[in-house]
């Protein structure tokens, strides 16, 4: 008797769980990138259009990675798993850098980051509900600590840019389409490898950005070099390297637990500022920058275990029925 192959992608070998230090060392590296991000799109968001500067660093972002997954094995995609895959690419990589580089021609970057902000906590929600994440004391406590230390740095850092109400809604947008993204990605790397989602995400928000190929054009041709150089940069570092290390660890790593680091990313920012662009933050900046230290921690404490007590032990033990007749 002959059977019929299966046409399901095999069922992947369980990977062994990476030390400790890995994972934290990736996240690590993804913010302090993605941080760095902010100090070069402030010196291209007066040349530049969102969809060029969104198009052109994904561009570049995806041919990087696919160079590399030539020589990785490559899987076959379920069709939930390219549903995911185009939530994760649309939604996050193609939706939130427009949105985002819109909000900040309007609004100032300060106000921008506290809005975007509110993208970890949604984040946290949507793992609860969707992917069975735990949300404890300690996690929400943490969560209204890391966010108030955002709020001091954005408050201490607010420019000229005022409150622009399509602004907001443009940040907010921003931050909606960034938890959407993530939890698609969370659910895709419990088979898929990161090198795989970003490359393939990245491809999916350059067609996204597509409409505005006649923009990056004209940078193409009218750009100076350091606007060039500026947008590889933004291409290879803060998209290919950290989108990849940001993946590796959210395999390792609870939604959740992961999007809540990203409150350090103003404060990062505002040290880089400080150091690259000789730009002295306010002191209330570091006063924020220790809540989002202290908040992130506070979201990392485990509740303590209850003690067993006799009393316990009693009502735990089941009580024997009535005998059968």
């Amino acid at each position: 008797m002959t059977t019929t192959p299966s046409t399901a992608p095999p069922a992947p070998a369980a990977a062994a769980a990476p030390a400790p230090w890995l994972p934290a060392t990736a996240i690590g590296v993804t913010l302090l990138l993605w941080a760095s991000a902010f100090v070069a799109i402030r010196h291209l968001g007066h040349e530049v259009s969102p969809g060029a500067l969104s198009l052109g660093r994904l561009l570049i972002a995806a041919v990087v990675l696919s160079v590399l997954l030539a020589r990785a094995p490559r899987s076959r995609f379920t069709r939930r798993e390219v549903l995911l895959l185009l939530g994760c690419g649309v939604a996050w990589f193609g939706i939130y850098n427009l949105a985002l580089n819109a909000a900040e021609q309007k609004i100032d970057a300060a106000t921008a980051a506290m809005l975007v902000q509110v993208g970890p906590i949604l984040i946290a929600l949507l793992a609860a509900a969707f992917l069975g994440e735990r949300l404890t004391g300690w996690f929400a406590a943490g969560m209204v600590v890391a966010f108030g230390g955002v709020v001091l740095i954005g408050s201490a850092m607010r420019g000229d840019g005022g409150s622009d109400l399509t602004g907001v809604l443009l940040a907010l947008l921003a931050a909606a389409t960034y938890a959407v993204g993530v939890v698609c990605q969370k659910v895709l790397l419990r088979r898929l490898s990161g090198l795989e989602v970003t490359c393939y995400a990245c491809w999916i928000g350059a067609v996204v950005c597509l409409p505005w190929v006649g923009d990056l054009g004209d940078v193409v041709s009218t750009g100076s070099t350091q606007t060039l150089l500026l947008i590889a940069y933004l291409g290879v570092f803060p998209t290919a390297i950290a989108f990849s290390t940001w993946a590796y660890a959210l395999r390792w790593t609870d939604a959740g637990k992961q999007a809540i680091t990203t409150f350090l990313v103003p404060g990062i920012t505002a040290v880089l500022a400080w150091f690259l662009l000789d730009e002295v933050p306010p002191p209330m900046v570091f006063a924020g920058g220790l809540l989002c230290i202290g908040g992130v921690l506070l979201t990392r404490r485990k509740p303590r275990a209850r003690a067993t007590t006799p009393v316990d032990l009693e009502e735990a033990t089941p009580t024997p029925g009535p005998a059968a007749d």
